[in-house]
């Protein structure tokens, strides 16, 4: 049936085809654009009874409607019809009480097993990509791709983006990069997260929140400022997908932990640690749960696991992730209850926490098994007068508040008044051992370890971790 037929005869669009749903086209759409599930639509309505009495409407109220298509959070009919209507286009659906409010109605508004009549004009979608949900990468999608396929992680992709703020363009680029691994050649991480979810050929306008952009520093080469929301024009060229874990047998999965290791080991030294933190991720999940390795291979991939998690500490200290940097020494030190970098750098984390109490176990025991070990007697020195003038002024608070409540019982007794009197505000007690923190050169110095010569594969002290 053609388009001109359904304005004039509503047709049923219910998957079931059971009359639930009539549709009819009051005003056909000013494009081909349809939304999909998922997306969030932007429409207004007017719901009347089949007497012609309205109940409810988004037009009244001057208020645009928007709701998630396709998972459940309005009526039936709603996610049925709205799936059908494309940009532009005003409908008319008439709907059965099994696919409305059915036989409990709604309020004092509608009664049991009524049936509805609402008139929707779709306006926009747009579709959440962001991982929490926020909207702080959205999707409007301008012409569907081809098949089902979308890159997946470690995935090569071509694309061509333009990017914009406040509609000034300030890029215009070709570019191949790796899933994961986008700022490597200069690409947001918005956009490395949204072409995730394109399709071969698909064209779409990508706006994107600062942090996943360029965050509170902006981007002095573009003139974007501080805190700037942007959007870009995307297409996806090709992409090759990378082989998935699942069909990798155990000497792949080595393979691959291997080239994520050396990954890792050169972002880190590039300074760009959240990359090198997805690298030793992968390690973890190529290998946390192969058990089918033996002997050399076995050992090999203990040693790829200690890594991961020694160097994702690392990183985590050099971004003042204190508190992930203490679950992955936790984890290093699952693997090998001895090892000394594990209590070296959960030491430095709870240091950076203000816990200097563990912190000082750690050091301790790292000198249990390496007496000599400078760098951890350095910190146990460090560590004492922080405690010590933690307590200090712990003490002098206290004295502070006891001297003020005597003041205050004193003066509730005589009446003399509180002139002078103003209690000193001590302040958050901050521990600034992370500016301190030890170079690569002088950790590995103090763990007498020798800098490898320029050039060579090993450079830092997480790839002295890969050595052990």
């Amino acid at each position: 049936m053609t388009q001109e037929e359904t304005t004039v005869a509503g047709i049923d669009i219910t998957p079931k085809q059971d009359g639930g749903v009539i549709k009819e086209i009051l005003r056909p759409a000013t494009s081909e654009e349809q939304p999909t599930n998922g997306d969030t639509v932007i429409v207004h309505y007017v719901g009347t009874l089949l007497d012609g009495s309205e109940f409810d409407s988004s037009r009244s109220r001057g208020e645009k409607f928007s709701f998630a298509l396709g998972e459940e959070k309005v009526i039936k009919a709603w996610d049925i019809g709205v799936a059908t209507m494309k940009k532009g286009e005003l409908s008319r659906f008439t709907c059965k009480s099994d696919y409305a409010y059915g036989k409990r109605g709604f309020l004092d508004k509608i009664g049991p097993d009524a049936t509805l009549v609402f008139e929707v004009e779709l306006f926009d979608w747009k579709e959440d990509l962001s991982p929490k949900k926020d909207d702080s990468i959205i999707r409007r999608m301008i012409s569907k791709g081809e098949g089902t396929d979308t890159p997946n992680d470690g995935a090569t992709v071509n694309v061509h983006y333009i990017g914009y703020y406040e509609d000034k363009q300030f890029e215009d680029r070709d570019v191949t990069f790796v899933i994961g691994e986008g700022n490597a050649e200069d690409i947001i991480e918005g956009l490395d997260i949204a072409v995730k979810h394109f399709k071969f050929n698909e064209h779409s306008n990508i706006e994107i929140d600062a942090k996943y952009a360029y965050g509170e520093e902006g981007n002095a080469k573009f003139n974007i400022p501080p805190n700037a929301r942007l959007k870009y024009d995307v297409t996806l060229k090709s992409f090759e997908k990378a082989k998935e874990i699942w069909r990798m047998d155990a000497k792949e999965k080595l393979k691959q932990a291997e080239l994520a290791k050396n990954k890792g080991t050169q972002y880190y030294k590039s300074e760009k640690y959240q990359i090198a933190v997805r690298q030793y991720k992968k390690i973890v999940s190529y290998l946390e749960n192969e058990s089918s390795l033996e002997d050399d291979e076995e050992v090999q991939k203990k040693s790829l696991l200690l890594a991961a998690h020694l160097n994702t500490a690392l990183c985590h200290l050099k971004t003042n992730d204190s508190h992930r940097a203490i679950q992955a020494c936790d984890k290093a030190l699952e693997i090998d209850e001895q090892n000394v970098k594990g209590f070296f750098r959960r030491g430095q984390a709870k240091m950076n926490e203000n816990d200097y109490k563990e912190a000082l176990d750690d050091f301790n025991c790292l000198l249990k098994f390496e007496p000599d070990n400078k760098a951890a007697k350095n910190h146990i020195i460090i560590c004492t007068k922080k405690m010590k003038d933690y307590k200090e002024k712990e003490k002098k608070l206290y004295a502070n508040i006891f001297s003020k409540y005597t003041m205050e019982n004193a003066k509730l007794e005589s009446n003399c008044d509180d002139e002078g009197n103003v209690f000193d505000n001590v302040g958050e007690w901050n521990n600034d051992m992370a500016k301190g923190m030890m170079s690569i050169p002088q950790e590995m110095e103090a763990f007498g370890e020798k800098m490898p010569e320029t050039g060579t594969a090993c450079q830092s002290h997480e790839d002295s971790d890969d050595n052990e």
